[in-house]
């Protein structure tokens, strides 16, 4: 049984990554199996459990830099703290391990063309729109980069009002192409286009993944949207030399 998706980008030598799936671990009810989330009201013990299986299994230099998510636009230096508020975390150095969770916000992984420098990106709508993904390009420098889209909600369960459609026209009206017209003033949105067009922004048209939805895969993700109560996957970059 396959427990994580491995990227398919050309990401330098030295850089490895993955996104797990909902498959594996000890979670059980509506966490089950593969849960690494420890704030969304799991036993302790299987989500210390998941994660001792995701680091033996991945073969990971260390604990992963795990981030207390507030769906803002802050990025910071990977394993500086402990946990700190934050949707985005970068690095530089051989051994540290970029980490994001996921149950239906889009993960963003970005690798400097040389392999020195990697981040994982928790991008939200409001992330999204905040900023999230250009703080994080920007701490890894102006080099050219590549970026890597994981598992998300798809365009066709992605219903939001017109605030968050409003959010993104007032900053790009080309984001007007990530939307689609639904019932009684609401709207389905493309969270993989809207973060395609922000890269194109960036100068980064090397962008890959983004053909996920995990909303109406139940079997291999979790969903928040559509249970409500659930655990998270974790996309990890970092490396090895």
């Amino acid at each position: 049984m396959t427990f994580w998706i491995e990227p398919d980008w050309p990401a330098p030598p030295g850089v490895r990554a993955a996104s797990t799936l909902r498959r594996g671990g000890t979670s059980v009810g509506a966490y089950a199996g593969l849960n690494l989330g420890a704030h969304v009201g799991d036993a302790p013990e299987a989500v210390a459990a998941n994660r001792a299986f995701l680091r033996r299994r991945l073969d990971l230099p260390a604990e992963p830099a795990w981030l207390r998510q507030v769906h803002g636009s802050d990025a910071v230096e990977a394993g500086v703290e402990p946990e700190p508020a934050a949707d985005a975390s970068y690095t530089r150095d051989v051994g540290v391990v970029c980490a994001v969770m996921t149950a239906d916000c889009l993960p963003v992984l970005l690798c400097t063309r040389d392999g020195k420098g990697v981040a994982a990106v928790h991008a939200g709508w409001r992330g999204l729109a905040g900023g999230v993904i250009e703080r994080a390009a920007d701490a890894l420098g102006s080099g050219g980069l590549l970026a890597w889209l994981g598992p998300a909600i798809g365009p066709a369960a992605f219903e939001v009002g017109e605030e968050v459609r409003a959010a993104f026209l007032a900053q790009d009206a080309e984001s007007d192409a990530a939307f689609r017209g639904g019932d009684n003033g609401r709207w389905f949105a493309d969270i993989y286009l809207l973060a395609r067009l922000r890269l194109r922004r960036l100068g980064i048209g090397d962008v890959h993944g983004g053909r996920w939805c995990t909303y109406s895969d139940e079997n291999r993700f979790f969903s928040y949207r559509r249970d409500g109560v659930t655990g998270r996957m974790a996309t990890l970059i970092w490396r090895d030399r």
